[in-house]
């Protein structure tokens, strides 16, 4: 049975709805459903559709590309609806958004009823390609990792299991058989990223280092790493430029989210120590070395799953909502999450425990930014002044904290 996110599917439908036939581009992780999104919306479009995609074993080129708007253009009309033009992976094709750019101006000047929808799994180049060529004709639809919610929904995925296992639909099926879940997630997801999002579409030159970085990440979910401190116990050498650009490489891929420290500065959070924020668990627990259930028996383990989880969903609400996303620290005080929308700001501490949780860093950080909301998630009390969100709550809605 093939899941619907009817949300993102509604949303895309509306604005393809819209007189302006602006290009709709869904960008967001492999294996998530954006072709299974896409290929739904063109079954139920009422009007002509063609849907192609670049990822094939030679990639083509923009002539290519050409044929295929050309193609669209010909099709025959069916009813009063416009034609629909889907392109899968077009960022895999060289200079696509040039040639996007001159075939979408000249539908206009001649009125071609086309709408079109652009889909990419790399942000680096989807989003190189429309900041070059294409300002003005594109709005931007970001298709994010499965939710709880969507999961519990779809495949009755338990909070444990979620926070375990993540939230990639093909590869929930495996997780009662824990050892291929971890291969499938490690060969047809993490490999397939990395090798083919990654190394085949931007020069690297020390793919081991890359590779040896993305694995010291995943081994410290939701945890502060200088690059210096990682090169010290990497085995590809390297400099903190090139790490940083590995990184800023990973993150364009939807692996990771490097979290900059929160200050009132921007000047001193460009040289802060990133936390690391993997965009799903399943990246932790499948290169975790041991079984999930010794990983949920193990409390400070269970701990980072944790609160990578909740990191990894307020990521994306920060993107969605137009937020900004930090963590603070400030010698021994620390505030795991730190939410910003304009003037706002909400501290957000993560406790897995059972025992009373430590807030000295949410009063050393109200202390230093008088006003700020504070939220604390896991335990159902709080002192007075912090609102307690149950982890459960805020998991199936994350919004709730929001400024």
């Amino acid at each position: 049975m093939t899941y619907t996110r009817r949300a993102l599917l509604g949303g895309l439908r509306r604005y393809l709805a819209h007189p302006s036939r602006l290009l709709q581009v869904v960008t967001g992780p492999r294996q998530v459903g954006k072709t299974t999104l896409a290929t739904q919306l063109a079954e139920s479009w009422p009007g002509a559709t063609l849907f192609v995609a670049a990822d094939q074993p030679v990639t083509p080129d923009a002539a290519w590309l050409g044929r295929q708007w050309q193609e669209a253009r010909r099709l025959p009309p069916r009813g009063r609806a416009d034609t629909l033009l889907v392109l899968d992976e077009v960022h895999k094709i060289t200079r696509w958004s040039e040639a996007v750019k001159g075939m979408f101006d000249e539908d206009r000047r001649l009125g071609h009823p086309l709408r079109v929808v652009l889909l990419g799994s790399s942000a680096l180049l989807v989003q190189r390609g429309l900041r070059e060529s294409l300002a003005g004709r594109f709005e931007v639809h970001r298709h994010p990792h499965w939710s709880f919610q969507e999961c519990r929904d779809a495949f009755r995925v338990s909070l444990d299991d979620y926070l375990l296992f993540g939230g990639y639909p093909a590869a929930l099926g495996l997780r009662k058989d824990p050892e291929r879940w971890a291969r499938y997630v490690r060969d047809a997801i993490i490999e397939t990223v990395i090798g083919k999002d990654v190394l085949l579409m931007t020069p690297v030159q020390k793919p081991a280092l890359l590779r040896q970085a993305f694995g010291m990440i995943c081994a410290h979910p939701a945890e502060l790493l200088s690059y210096q401190k990682m090169l010290g116990q990497l085995a590809e050498a390297g400099n903190n430029a090139t790490l940083a650009h590995y990184v800023q490489l990973l993150s364009a891929a939807f692996l990771l989210a490097p979290l900059e420290r929160w200050s009132g500065s921007r000047l001193r959070q460009k040289g802060s120590v990133p936390k690391f924020v993997l965009r799903d668990n399943s990246l932790v627990t499948a290169q975790a070395g041991a079984p999930p259930k010794l990983l949920r028996r193990d409390p400070a383990r269970w701990g980072r799953l944790v609160e990578n989880a909740v990191g990894a969903n307020l990521t994306v609400l920060a993107e969605m909502d137009g937020c900004s996303l930090f963590y603070w620290r400030d010698r021994q005080d620390e505030v795991d999450y730190v939410l910003r929308k304009g003037n706002r700001l909400v501290a957000i501490e993560v406790k897995s425990g059972s025992g009373a949780p430590d807030l000295s860093g949410m009063a050393a950080f109200v202390r230093r930014f008088p006003g700020a909301r504070r939220v604390l998630i896991g335990p159902r009390r709080a002192p007075k002044g912090i609102e307690a969100v149950s982890l459960r709550s805020f998991m199936l809605r994350p919004q709730q904290v929001l400024p």
